[in-house]
């Protein structure tokens, strides 16, 4: 038996070495959810500047650390290297194992010992999980290697959001066009499915959005969300579409009653849609066949 037959033919150790797979994977999304933003901040500020000729004052750095850099110098993905918002220490590959580096430091910078965000080592054990699950559903599969890449950009996009109530072009656009150049072949739909998807997902937001801003002279979304959903289409198809906006439109609702119950959130604040809508988008991906048939079931059962 040949290491594709036999891999083929246990998804418990697809599912597992995926999984770690995604533990290395979920890091470099930490990375991607705190610089990514950061960066778009530089470049708005450098075009301002060209614009205007002025140069807008810099916001504050750490007096210590200066992170991000000023910026003159370089910032993306890969440079500089990661180190303590705090103290400046930088971060040695012994001390970026994902999640275990974090329960042996015990969540503390080694330098300085300052708190480490648990968020670090959430995000590396959600994305082994979902890319675990992802590995199981789908097998050793080309359609599991896409659906990572899609699991990866919702959970960036996720956080990202919740953060800065952004959803970038730099992931929504590619994610977009993937979407399409995956099922040219026909992968997870038919090309005219995903097109029309696209198209279709990023209308349906578009046009609900103008006739709530025409009821109430506000903006209930960004147009993140219409991209976002457009991406979404492309890759499952108009038919998916349905499931995704009422999974999120549902789900939404919930948090967003849940926080202004709980938290007594002022219901004027803003509640990101983008995550709700990454969400369902990823559950309908999996498991939107059996949801549709079960609802249908069901209501055939009830009348």
């Amino acid at each position: 038996m040949n290491p594709i037959e036999f891999l083929q033919s246990n998804p418990v150790v697809v599912a597992i070495s995926v999984g770690l797979f995604g533990l290395l994977v979920g890091s470099f999304l930490n990375v991607v959810i705190y610089r990514l933003p950061l960066m778009m901040q530089r470049e708005w500020r450098q075009q301002c500047e060209q614009l205007f000729g002025e140069k807008p004052p810099s916001p504050p750095n750490g007096p210590q650390t200066s992170f991000p850099p000023p910026v003159d110098q370089p910032f993306n993905l890969a440079r500089p290297r990661s180190r303590c918002p705090h103290c400046g220490h930088p971060i040695s590959a012994l001390e970026n194992i994902p999640v275990l580096s974090y329960i042996l430091l015990k969540g503390r910078c080694k330098q300085c010992h300052a708190r480490i965000s648990v968020r670090y080592p959430v995000i590396e054990t959600v994305t082994a999980a979902l890319f675990s699950t992802v590995a199981w559903h789908f097998g050793f599969t080309w359609e599991t290697a896409a659906a990572l890449l899609l699991t990866s950009a919702l959970i960036s996009l996720t956080v990202i959001d919740f953060d800065h109530q952004l959803l970038p072009d730099d992931i929504t656009l590619p994610l977009l066009w993937l979407g399409i150049a995956v099922n040219l072949p026909g992968l997870f739909t038919d090309t005219q499915s995903s097109i029309i998807g696209a198209m279709a997902g990023y209308g349906s937001l578009w046009l609900v959005y103008i006739v709530f801003k025409l009821v109430t002279g506000k903006e209930g979304m960004g147009y993140g969300d219409f991209k976002l959903l457009a991406a979404l289409g492309a890759w499952m198809g108009w038919q998916a579409l349905p499931i995704i906006i009422f999974l999120s439109a549902f789900v939404g609702a919930a948090v967003g009653i849940s926080l202004i119950a709980i938290r007594g959130r002022d219901h004027n604040l803003p509640i990101p849609y983008g995550p709700y809508l990454a969400a369902a988008g990823w559950i309908a991906f999996l498991w939107g066949d059996r949801i549709s048939a079960g609802y249908f079931s069901l209501v055939g059962l009830s009348t």
